[in-house]
């Protein structure tokens, strides 16, 4: 018995070690999330159930860690000493469990204490620090989360609060910020020759205007269809720009950009000839993973999407460009503390000159959808401003409702697409997502 128990409790702590581990990998070395879980969890040797509860646990972590920060530095009578990173980030994974994941609460007390105690160097000698901030967060937990409930936008970075609160108002702002702090639900695009309503009752999923399902997250290969490749994981917002060309039946269509490929499959579904570029040859393997599943055709080529000319000429182009991500924070809230206005600036520059160079390959006549899944202004609206100021050939096709299932909302005064995380939060919400579409005149 004593063995066993001793051996649950070092699982235990490579579990809680791991977890603060990519944490710091993440916040303070920018690395990517998943990346650096998959290579901590293997050091670890962690199991598939432990290892389910770093990712649940970390994301929460990110998800609130405006907040628990901010609930750290208000136990703390004189904060924590500089150099006290590793209890910082033990500390804040131990209140996540204290105030959002409902641990136990001896549990999440006992096991982030021991976890410090176990730290080398004079970052050990704070375990008793650590146990009080615990232990009176339990006492406050009501008041604690009650002040987060009326102030969400604590969960934002200064420049992404001015930003939004710039581009959508303060109250808009702070209606994202909620709506971020929601997990998101698992979204599923069908082939078109499914049926809607019979994937929906299988699938224990609800149809949204759109076109997409909408069901409680669960691991998607177990899911009937999966295999067979009859639908495949995709946002509902991230699924209206590919539907925005028309019939495309027989029509090329470039996709710049295209990596994993859920705007790809859409393409080949809806019967075009697609050609899909992508720099990135890892993403290029998912995206012929996923060709592949689901029994779908495109030309896939590796190349630089900026300088990218196609053999042969195409009838469209949709450029799904590089962004900052913000739009996509309820699904990946790491990104929110690894970019910053800087980021923004070089993506924007990027975004512009693959613009430019993609609506020379367009013929007269024929669309582009330029779609980022990003929420600032400057990847976004002021893109496409500019370019149509310089750009006499190019004239803006506005979207209509009937287009988004009448769902006008979702559109700018000028017929761009805007989704908003905080819209149809009664539902589900959805990613932010920006695209616009443009066609060549003579």
């Amino acid at each position: 018995m004593a063995s066993n128990s001793q051996n649950n409790a070092t699982e235990i702590a490579a579990t809680r070690l791991a977890a603060i581990r990519t944490l710091m990998a993440v916040t303070l070395k920018a690395r990517p999330f998943d990346i650096t879980l998959e290579e901590i969890s293997a050091e670890a040797a962690l199991s598939t159930r432990d290892r389910a509860f770093v990712f649940n646990l970390v994301m929460l972590s990110f998800r609130q860690l405006g907040m628990l920060r901010h609930t750290l530095n208000r136990l703390l009578d004189r904060g924590l000493p500089r150099n006290a990173t590793w209890t910082e980030a033990a500390l804040i994974t131990g209140l996540a469990q204290i105030l959002y994941l409902r641990t136990a609460d001896h549990a999440a007390v006992n096991e982030t204490v021991a976890l410090v105690k176990g730290l080398s160097g004079k970052e050990r000698g704070f375990a008793g620090l650590v146990n009080a901030v615990l232990r009176q967060a339990i006492r406050q937990r009501d008041k604690l989360l009650a002040d987060a409930e009326a102030f969400p936008e604590r969960n934002l970075p200064d420049w992404l609060r001015s930003s939004w609160s710039a581009a959508y108002g303060k109250e808009g702002m702070r209606d994202i910020s909620r709506s971020l702090a929601q997990n998101p639900p698992l979204d599923i695009s069908l082939k078109p020759d499914e049926d809607p309503d019979s994937w929906s009752a299988k699938l224990a999923a609800t149809a949204l205007p759109t076109g997409s399902l909408r069901r409680q997250m669960t691991d998607v290969s177990s899911l009937e269809g999966y295999e067979a490749g009859a639908w495949w994981v995709q946002d509902m917002a991230a699924a209206i720009p590919a539907t925005l060309f028309g019939d495309i039946t027989g029509k090329h269509v470039l996709d710049l950009c295209a990596a994993p490929g859920g705007k790809t499959l859409q393409l080949a579904a809806r019967g075009a000839t697609v050609t899909a570029v992508d720099r990135n040859k890892n993403r290029l393997k998912r995206l012929e993973a996923n060709l592949a599943r689901t029994r779908l055709s495109a030309s896939v080529i590796a190349a630089d999407a900026a300088a990218f000319k196609p053999e042969t000429q195409v009838d469209h182009i949709l450029l799904d460009a590089p962004c900052s991500a913000t739009g996509t924070l309820r699904r990946n809230p790491d990104v929110i503390w690894t970019k910053g206005p800087g980021d923004v600036e070089k993506l924007a520059n990027l975004q512009s000159r693959l613009l430019r160079h993609a609506f020379t390959l367009l013929p007269v006549g024929g669309t582009l959808i330029y779609c980022v899944c990003s929420l600032e202004k400057g990847e976004g609206a002021d893109q496409i401003d500019a370019f149509l100021q310089e750009t006499d050939s190019a004239e803006r096709q506005p979207i209509t409702p009937s287009e988004v299932g009448g769902l006008k909302e979702l559109l700018t005064q000028e017929g761009d697409l805007l989704c908003l995380p905080s819209l149809l939060a009664d539902r589900g919400g959805m990613d932010g997502f920006y695209a616009a579409r443009l066609r060549r005149r003579t």
